[in-house]
């Protein structure tokens, strides 16, 4: 009994001797369902993930000005590609880990109708939106609406609602400061797959595919420890499925 003891003891010495904490840039759209993804991971490898979130041009930022992350989570495939061409990326790490759906949403049912169109009746004051220069899904908003022809009539009369990230145009929308707002579908899924409130899911074919592209970063100071989180996140079956049941797709 003693020896067993013994042999346990030793066997979660060395366990913890080999966890490291990943710090990881996580864009902001992802953050909640990365916050589900990491006791899961922690569990399976014993290993901590401690999570820094903010736009996708924030976080590049941070990163090209020393910040010290081992992975990137982005929302596009801009961003890792241009630190693998400023050699800050891992070459070949890169991947998709998720594609992100758009959704313009509010939280008062009846609101929003599902073709849209109270964008095109005017009634209504504001609607929030992320800032296209740095959040994908910000981006994504704007070809949606200059595909409607909306895009300058509504920055012309003041009724876009910027926010930094996409978290700030959720929170424009949740507190009621804007009437409706373009988000990520995953922030306002519900757990039986319903939305939330009311919404409209643009087609695909008004704006890009919003492929996210994650990267282990050069100087990480646990590169093993994020390559294995990087290859948990892609091939593990409980990962893929908590990231498709928060409402994005894997995979081509």
């Amino acid at each position: 009994m003693l020896a067993l003891t013994a042999v346990l003891s030793l066997a979660l010495s060395v366990r913890a001797a080999q966890a490291d904490e990943i710090n990881i840039a996580v864009a902001a759209n992802f953050l909640g369902t990365l916050q589900k993804l990491a006791p899961q991971f922690e569990r399976a490898s014993a290993h901590k993930l401690v999570l820094s979130s903010g736009s996708s041009g924030q976080l590049y930022a941070q990163i090209v000005q020393g910040a010290p992350f081992d992975l990137l989570l982005s929302a596009d495939t801009e961003k890792p590609k241009l630190l693998e061409s400023a050699g800050l990326a891992v070459p070949g790490s890169r991947f998709t880990y998720a594609i992100g759906t758009l959704v313009l949403w509010s939280p008062k049912a009846g609101l929003v109708d599902q073709a849209g169109q109270i964008l095109q009746s005017g009634s209504y004051r504001f609607i929030g939106v992320a800032d296209p220069a740095n959040a994908p899904y910000g981006a994504a908003a704007r070809e949606v609406l200059r595909a409607l022809g909306l895009w300058d009539r509504l920055t012309q009369e003041h009724k876009l609602v910027t926010g930094e990230n996409i978290t700030q145009a959720w929170q424009f929308a949740a507190s009621g400061n804007v009437d409706m707002a373009f988000v990520a579908l995953s922030q306002v899924l519900l757990s039986d797959g319903s939305i939330s409130g009311s919404s409209w899911l643009p087609p695909q074919s008004m704006y890009t595919r919003i492929d996210q592209d994650a990267v282990v970063l050069v100087h990480a100071s646990h590169r093993a420890a994020a390559e294995a989180f990087a290859s948990w996140l892609q091939h593990d079956p409980l990962a893929l499925a908590t990231i498709q049941a928060a409402g994005y797709h894997t995979g081509d």
